[in-house]
């Protein structure tokens, strides 16, 4: 496989995580402002291939190792440094406890298993991959998100009306609020902080200009791709989507038994591969030996099964737009280089 594509199907595969797939985030950002929704995807997809771009950009023309690295480049101010350093570890952190409470969730929704035995099978799953350093993260994207996306737009294809698109004005909810830039940005932005770590890890995938375009071109389009798909099918809820933990999973219930076994696999890979990133992530920032490394993967892994018992929708309506915000300040930073 070639090193743009094992690169590609990290990026996406942190991308698309519980929030994604579940329809949540969805919902959360685009869908409820309609029309304009469409416009905020394309907005949030450019902003992150924009600075997928300059990250591997930086990363090549200034040698950076690290994501500490990274950040002196962009923040000159060693105290504004480090507490950034701080609350972008702490996000990354917070983010991976939400998809273990996602698969915990997933299993206690549709299964009936105790969310608890749902996310403690996560933890141990991820615990045993974070012993394979970056390398483990690398081999188990590159094997399960082309089946993800593949299983996505199969299954989107299957249940979008192409009729009700064309007549999306009638379907679609009525919202002219200005917020939809907004938020189409925030999300962008929220999500930049998850990738910036994991794109600075794959650095030697991406050893010239060429290929860092093709990546950052790649990931804008497949993001817009995946985003319509679910954006197309939440028109097919008939109740109120907001009182959904995973309203693409409802959707898929109601179609058949075939479509929900196989949205069950979309919304179970997409939450591992990103908690595999997003921990792998957080342990190359704040280990500074193998020793240490070990010792924060059995910590993440512990505290994590604690904090799934706040519920998966609650975590991703409270915390993502706060980190968005956040994430503006890293961006500028980057831009500015």
């Amino acid at each position: 496989m070639s090193k743009i594509l094992k690169a590609l199907f990290v990026i996406i595969g942190t991308l698309v995580g519980a929030g994604f797939a579940s329809g949540q985030e969805i919902y959360i950002f685009f869908y409820q402002y309609g029309i304009n929704g469409i416009w905020g995807i394309v907005v949030s997809s450019t902003l992150i291939a924009v600075v997928i771009y300059k990250v591997l950009d930086i990363c090549q023309k200034k040698e950076v190792k690290n994501y500490k690295d990274f950040l002196k480049i962009c923040i000159k101010n060693e105290k504004y440094l480090e507490i950034f350093n701080t609350v972008i570890n702490l996000f990354i952190l917070i983010t991976f406890y939400i998809m273990v409470a996602g698969f915990g969730a997933y299993l206690e929704q549709e299964l009936k298993i105790n969310g608890l035995i749902g996310s403690l099978l996560l933890a141990v799953i991820c615990y045993i991959v974070f012993l394979g350093d970056v390398s483990g993260l690398i081999k188990i994207s590159q094997w399960i998100v082309p089946i993800l996306i593949g299983s996505l737009v199969l299954i989107g294809l299957n249940i979008i009306d192409v009729e009700n698109i064309f007549q999306m004005y009638y379907y679609l909810p009525e919202n002219e609020s200005g917020k939809w830039l907004l938020d189409g940005v925030l999300y962008g932005s929220y999500n930049t902080i998850l990738l910036i770590p994991v794109v600075i890890a794959l650095r030697n995938l991406a050893t010239n200009r060429n290929k860092q375009i093709t990546i950052s071109i790649l990931t804008g389009v497949l993001v817009i791709i995946l985003s319509l798909t679910i954006f197309f099918m939440l028109m097919k809820v008939e109740v109120a989507i907001e009182n959904l933990e995973m309203p693409a999973v409802y959707i898929a219930s109601k179609i058949s038994t075939v479509f929900e076994y196989i949205y069950g696999f979309i919304i179970l890979s997409s939450i591992l591969t990103t908690s595999v990133s997003l921990g792998t992530s957080f342990l190359e920032n704040v280990a500074k030996t193998k020793k240490s490394y070990k010792r924060y993967a059995i910590f993440i892994c512990v505290s994590s099964i604690m904090v799934s018992n706040v519920g998966f929708s609650n975590l991703v309506n409270l915390l993502y737009p706060i980190f968005g915000y956040i994430g503006l300040v890293q961006i500028l930073g980057i831009l500015k280089k």
